[in-house]
């Protein structure tokens, strides 16, 4: 059920993972609301409920047929790959802005990513110019930038059940983030609708702290399955050693490029924190890394070992 004085939100990039936590979330928080699907979602298997209102034209037909006071979007590439994470991290989300200005929405939410802070790679670059044509837009606008996702911390789950050891770069200590779950993080992207503090700013976000690294992440998820740690030390060369083979290889084998980029990203995350940048100093700051929600990457890990939720990456996989 709708609650009074709740106005209407049009959600685009419905049916990723952060896309259909926001969707949980307004029909949660009460919100009538519409999504905007990607025409091969028209013969259904999206998997979202009827409340959400899906439409499978362009964001411009969403909004003149079910006008919205908001727009949410959390629209991204699958793969990270350069070519992809222009047409949709960037050229989708600026006509999604146009058409949002076009139609009079009063509020435009963009799901960005806390990586941007140091751009190396082209998702971040791409993400980096989509946030600028919004605070260039006119519109009213939060530009959500999260930490990183409890998914994309768990992906050795089926490593360690196979009696591997959890692999970590250098000491396992070199970056450290303060992971979010889904649901606290759709909670607080559609706290931004209400929220006078939220507006016109650029919101770095994690999950409750305190800051995790590899190695913390990688015991905890021991503890998890009931197991002894066991880590394995991968040196960073290793990984510069690959990356410069493939980006060579790029050069000959056109199908390398992909590839390339992709270790990269695998790359930048092995060496780069997911927490505020102190420019100043250079360095990332745990204490300066906003906080919210109450659960917990432990608890998701206890769930995630049971079999009580799941976590796929798909493309993502590299993350």
């Amino acid at each position: 059920m709708t609650k009074a004085g709740k106005e209407p939100v049009l959600v685009l990039g419905a049916t990723g993972t952060i896309g259909r936590a926001v969707v949980a979330a307004l029909l949660e928080a009460g919100y009538p609301m519409a999504c905007v699907l990607r025409p091969h979602h028209a013969g259904g298997g999206h998997g979202l409920p009827e409340a959400a209102c899906p439409s499978f034209g362009s964001v411009a037909a969403a909004l003149q047929d079910r006008p919205a006071a908001a727009v949410i979007c959390c629209m991204a590439s699958r793969t990270g790959a350069a070519e992809d994470t222009w047409a949709v991290d960037h050229a989708a989300t600026v006509e999604a802005m146009t058409a949002a200005r076009e139609a009079g929405v009063g509020h435009f939410v963009l799901l960005s990513a806390i990586c941007v802070q140091r751009p190396h790679l082209a998702f971040q670059r791409a993400k980096l110019a989509a946030e600028a044509a919004l605070a260039a837009s006119g519109l009213r606008y939060s530009i959500v930038r999260p930490t990183a996702y409890f998914k994309s911390l768990s992906g050795q789950l089926d490593r360690l059940r196979a009696g591997r050891p959890f692999l970590v770069f250098g000491d396992g200590r070199v970056t450290a983030c303060k992971p979010i779950s889904d649901g606290d993080l759709a909670r607080y992207m559609v706290g931004c609708l209400d929220d006078t503090a939220r507006r016109n700013r650029i919101l770095p976000i994690g999950g409750p702290g305190p800051a995790i690294t590899p190695l913390e992440q990688g015991g905890m998820l021991f503890r998890a399955l009931g197991a002894a740690p066991r880590f394995r030390h991968v040196p960073l060369r290793l990984m510069d050693g690959i990356v410069t083979g493939l980006t060579l290889g790029g050069r000959i084998a056109p199908g390398l490029r992909a590839k390339a980029e992709l270790a990269r990203i695998g790359r930048y995350y092995a060496t780069q924190s997911m927490l505020v940048l102190d420019d100043a100093r250079g360095c990332y700051d745990a204490q300066a890394t906003p906080e919210t929600g109450h659960e917990t990457l432990g608890a998701f890990y206890h769930a995630l070992a049971r079999g009580e939720v799941a976590a796929p990456r798909g493309d993502h996989a590299v993350f």
